[in-house]
């Protein structure tokens, strides 16, 4: 099979709808617009939530509470079990060293460490957040969590 060979299936390619071309074509004199106002004109329509000039719900409703999105602090995260699979020679760990195993984004500003799966050897792992069981287990395997 090559690409010049391939075939579109039937029904695939429809003609180009061509508006105002007569009443003949079945889109003459409004085009499919309907008749005038607002939305029969070019470029004309109207923004979610618009009613027309009341009064819009979103408006009349009590905007409460708070909302931390905007500030909140991103976590790539990590569990101790794919820091087993590193390459056997690497000791220490940081965010750099996972980007070039392919673990994390480049983008990473902060990394926390989860304690799901098992290590056995002894690494240097360095983080901003560790959960309790993370620590644990990279302690009792003879390595370090060290938060900076």
């Amino acid at each position: 099979m090559r690409l010049h060979t391939l075939k579109n299936v039937k029904g695939a390619v429809h003609r180009k709808k061509r508006v105002g071309c007569g009443e003949g074509g079945g889109h003459g004199k409004t085009s499919g617009v309907g008749g005038k106002g607002q939305k029969g004109r070019s470029g004309g329509s109207i923004r979610p939530g618009f009613e027309g000039g009341q009064m819009p719900l979103y408006r009349k409703l009590p905007h409460r509470g708070f909302n931390n999105y905007n500030f909140r602090t991103g976590y790539a995260v990590i569990n101790v079990g794919d820091l087993a699979g590193l390459d056997a020679s690497i000791s220490e760990v940081n965010a750099e060293v996972l980007f070039k195993a392919g673990l994390v984004r480049k983008d990473v500003t902060s990394l926390k460490v989860l304690g799901d799966g098992e290590i056995s050897r002894a690494l240097k792992v360095t983080a901003q957040k560790f959960t309790g069981s993370a620590k644990a287990k990279l302690e009792k395997a003879g390595g370090q969590a060290i938060e900076a």
